[in-house]
């Protein structure tokens, strides 16, 4: 573990930033797209095309900011898991990544002003414990919507709750089950390691709703 970062942002006054299917799409393909050294021209045209797709890999190569590890988008908020790949790394890829999200929305439901709550936070994972928490913190956030007692610890069906989370698609977590979501915006080998694959992830999200209490304390205000 060197270097990993839990970056994260709401919508200003807890408004909602996701309000449709192409808005997450979009967010996804910025995720990609934008994580790029260079100069990209992110059009704030409705993006039409899945960013799972090969065609999104078809231009130049990219010389990549970040490398994501995990990531989760929920109506009001997002987190992603980082580690730099270059001096600054993450700062710039953030900074392109609101300032380009908050142009489309703006542009596309004809509003002005900040969309996100003030800056990104941005927490250093300092030991192995959290570091070993944080994917499953983050892929855990989507059951907020259905089953927001899983904070508490107090689970009642683990298997409605492992069921939701294969239903929810805004997330990095079909990808280390073993589905082909959004590959293309992840670097999966170095949690795909430490899980021993994907069989080994899914193994480890069982016991995780079964047995252990995730205890990350992360607050957006």
């Amino acid at each position: 573990m060197e270097n990993v970062y839990h970056a994260l942002n709401r919508g200003v006054e807890k408004r909602e930033i996701f309000l449709d299917k192409q808005d997450y799409l979009r967010f996804v393909h910025d995720l990609y797209e934008l994580n790029d050294e260079d100069r990209v021209e992110n059009s704030t045209r409705i993006f039409k095309i899945d960013p799972g797709l090969t065609s999104t890999t078809t231009r130049k190569k990219r010389k990549t900011l970040v490398d994501i590890l995990a990531f989760c988008l929920m109506p009001n908020h997002y987190h992603l898991m980082l580690s730099p790949r270059v001096k600054n790394g993450i700062p710039k890829f953030m900074a392109k990544i609101n300032i380009g999200y908050a142009k489309y929305f703006n542009q596309k439901y004809e509003r002005e002003g900040a969309l996100f709550q003030g800056r990104y936070k941005k927490i250093l994972i300092t030991d192995n414990t959290h570091f070993l928490h944080l994917p499953f913190y983050i892929h855990f956030n989507p059951l907020d919507l259905k089953y927001p007692e899983w904070r508490e610890n107090n689970i009642s069906s683990p298997q409605k709750t492992l069921e939701f989370l294969e239903y929810y698609k805004w997330s990095s977590h079909l990808e280390y089950l073993g589905a082909k979501n959004y590959g293309s915006v992840l670097n999966k080998k170095i949690l795909d390691e430490i899980f021993d694959g994907s069989a080994g992830y899914k193994k480890l999200v069982e016991t995780y709703l079964k047995d252990i209490q995730i205890d990350i304390k992360v607050s957006l205000e």
